[in-house]
């Protein structure tokens, strides 16, 4: 089997089964609206979204979608993610069923949240 390295999110979207690129690209676009400032990657080979470091990453497999917001999202979320499968870092929308966006946005948010937190008590403590 052939591995692809992927250069950017146009690619690694491209180059999956035509019927999950639209998904993908819904998903590319709740992230972006969520967290306008972020930038766009690829890392370990999955599309990846940072704002003062690493946010969010994001996936397509066999039947799901996979969205990878770190453990502390997984924690804060633990409520509104009963629905699906998740993981230490990560969560399982079903390739099936529509993306919950409303719930993806506050998740984006919360991470943009603590990205700033990070970023600003690295900046404190690199000035003393």
């Amino acid at each position: 089997m052939i591995k692809i390295k992927f250069n950017t999110i146009d690619e690694y979207i491209g180059a999956q089964p035509v019927e999950k690129r639209a998904t993908l690209q819904k998903l590319r676009c709740i992230i972006q609206k969520a967290a306008p400032k972020a930038t766009e990657g690829i890392s370990y080979n999955m599309p990846v979204f940072k704002f003062e470091g690493l946010l969010v990453y994001f996936a397509s497999f066999k039947n799901h979608f996979g969205f990878f917001p770190f453990p502390d999202a997984i924690i804060a979320f633990k409520k509104e993610l009963t629905l699906y499968k998740t993981s230490k870092g990560g969560i399982q929308f079903p390739a099936d069923k529509p993306l919950p966006v409303k719930l993806i946005q506050e998740i984006v948010k919360f991470r943009v949240i603590q990205n700033k937190k990070k970023a600003r008590l690295k900046r404190l403590k690199n000035n003393k």
